[in-house]
């Protein structure tokens, strides 16, 4: 069976305290855009997991998508499953890809197994696998808090706006984009600005807390921004903790000969 793992990117990104578990504490809304990965898993005599496309940080038996398995094979006697994973997204980015990757895991052995799993017992476990797996388990819009994990409903559409995506060759780890935060409380909610103001005022109110410590220490993610506003994006921000970088436009623009020596995609928000 095969899936296609979406990324997201975060319409703003407050960090408003530093948690007793080590983690922050946000406010951001995570909306879904149609750039994926291919993922298959069938049944197999014995548990393997083989990767092609973008490169993956780190061991083979650390990766989200085993890890997932593992989860669920706590809870269910499942048998072993060969998976495939067509990576396109990019890490290190801010765009979510490996949890949505993990997340999307545990939707297809759910259906593979006919474990009647329901959509808040499949985000549990999304849950313990990072703070914003448990957002790809459905494929709409959603206000995180809590450390992502905590998900709440938003009026908000995008439907038929134009995304480009551009991502420099840079890698932002979390640890160094937090290390630059100083949390605090915003003035204004996020779940507020994004459901009760237009698009067009975005630019003046909805922020990105990584943003200032990050374009200070890798300008080009900041000049990829001031690009993407020159060239008529109605909105345009860095991505979750970086190093990605999204405008959004009324109608399609071409834009890929200004970041030649950037990952580029672009596509129309459903």
């Amino acid at each position: 069976m095969i899936s296609f793992p979406h990324c997201k990117i975060n319409l703003g990104l407050n960090v408003i305290a530093k948690r007793s578990d080590g983690f922050h504490a946000i406010e951001t809304c995570f909306y879904p855009v149609p750039w994926t990965d291919i993922l298959e898993i069938i049944i197999s005599d014995k548990l393997g997991f083989t990767q092609s496309g973008i490169s993956i940080p780190g061991k083979t038996e650390d990766n989200l998508c085993l890890r997932a398995y593992e989860i669920l094979k706590k809870d269910f006697n499942l048998k072993p499953v060969k998976i495939h994973l067509h990576k396109m997204i990019p890490t290190g980015a801010g765009l979510g890809g490996g949890s949505s990757d993990a997340a999307h895991t545990l939707r297809l052995l759910n259906i593979i197994f006919g474990l009647a799993l329901s959509v808040d017992q499949l985000k549990g476990y999304a849950a313990q696998l990072g703070s914003d797996c448990a957002f790809f388990i459905e494929d709409k819009p959603k206000i995180g808090t809590g450390r992502g994990e905590v998900l709440s409903d938003v009026s908000l559409s995008l439907k038929e706006k134009f995304i480009i995506l551009v991502k420099p060759d840079v890698h932002v780890s979390t640890a160094e984009a937090y290390a630059g935060i100083k949390p605090h409380h915003a003035d204004h909610s996020v779940h507020d600005l994004v459901s009760k103001t237009e698009l067009e005022q975005w630019r003046r109110i909805l922020k990105n807390d990584f943003e200032d410590s990050v374009f200070t220490k890798h300008p080009i993610i900041q000049d990829i921004k001031t690009t993407m506003y020159k060239r008529g994006a109605l909105y345009a921000s860095m991505s979750g903790s970086g190093s990605s970088v999204y405008g959004i436009f009324d109608k399609p623009v071409n834009l890929a000969n200004e970041f030649q020596n950037c990952l580029y995609w672009s596509g129309t928000l459903n």
